[in-house]
């Protein structure tokens, strides 16, 4: 079992750098080039930080080449030698110590839009996202179904078929997450059953949005086969069990709740916290003090 946190480390007080459309037209690509090397070191920093801290589970910053899929980007990043370096020693340790590292498109990358012109885009991003993810050594792109958009079955379907039809390096990377307002997990693995695709649960997000039907976690486990270890979300409401805000830490209630319902299978828990390390560190201790004893 590998917990993990995701982008950001306070400890280190990491800062991934971005940039606005006008200035890359002024100062061009060699600007988004050194913003991005910039990341990559971070990225790194942070890569060495959970090693020697055994964290050996992360979600990548998807902000790391700014203006990725802006045409006013047009550095063939994923063929640079100074980029190749960097993610080349990234992807040494990862490979080394089997560490796993994720990314996580942000909510403007839906599949299942009835607007062609956002899917277009949507797949542009993930295009962009499995560049980075493979490059880096890593394995999960996490995604939402989308919108309902009046008729949730319809959307259902709209997803798979398009999910069906991306490229295969892109496909066999995404799992695709319950979410806290719309998907159920009970939805989504009605879309898996139209399409293969994994399913990532997240625990707080069926807590929040649920239809009263108990998790099989069987069930979910059962998508993932050929794919490896399950990867799950935990987080803790801000304010009470069913805020959708994330607290600054997550519970131990919440973390043995989650144990209970995995009753010893393997799984990977991504912990989706404020305080990002700080909130995966007691458990990591937890965990090595169950193994030790």
């Amino acid at each position: 079992m590998r917990l993990g946190y995701a982008c950001m480390n306070t400890e280190l007080k990491t800062v991934f750098r971005t940039l606005r459309v006008a200035t890359a037209e002024v100062e061009g690509t060699e600007k988004i080039k050194e913003l991005t090397l910039k990341n990559m070191q971070t990225t790194l920093d942070i890569i060495n930080w959970n090693l020697a801290n055994d964290i050996y589970f992360y979600r990548a910053s998807s902000s790391i080449v700014p203006l990725s899929t802006h045409p006013v980007n047009e550095w063939i990043w994923w063929e640079d030698p100074d980029f190749l370096f960097i993610a080349g020693q990234i992807r040494d340790i990862v490979e080394t110590h089997q560490m796993r590292v994720s990314v996580h498109p942000g909510q403007y990358t839906v599949l299942n839009s009835p607007k062609p012109e956002v899917v277009e885009k949507s797949i542009q991003d993930l295009d962009y996202h499995e560049k980075l993810i493979s490059l880096m050594g890593g394995n999960d792109i996490i995604i939402h179904t989308g919108g309902a958009y009046g008729d949730k079955e319809k959307a259902k379907q709209q997803f798979a078929d398009t999910y069906l039809k991306l490229p295969e390096r892109i496909r066999k990377r995404i799992r695709l997450e319950n979410d806290d307002k719309t998907f159920t997990i009970r939805d989504v693995l009605d879309v898996h059953k139209l399409c293969g695709v994994p399913i990532c649960f997240d625990i707080h997000h069926h807590n929040c949005n649920n239809d009263g039907t108990a998790v099989d976690f069987a069930e979910i486990l059962a998508t993932w086969e050929g794919y490896g270890t399950p990867k799950i979300h935990i987080s803790t409401g801000k304010e009470g069990f069913t805020d959708l805000r994330h607290h600054e830490l997550v519970s131990e209630k919440d973390f043995e709740e989650l144990l209970t319902l995995l009753d010893g299978t393997d799984a990977d828990i991504m912990f989706e916290a404020k305080l990002k390390e700080k909130s995966v560190m007691p458990f990591v201790k937890l965990l090595k003090e169950k193994t030790d004893n």
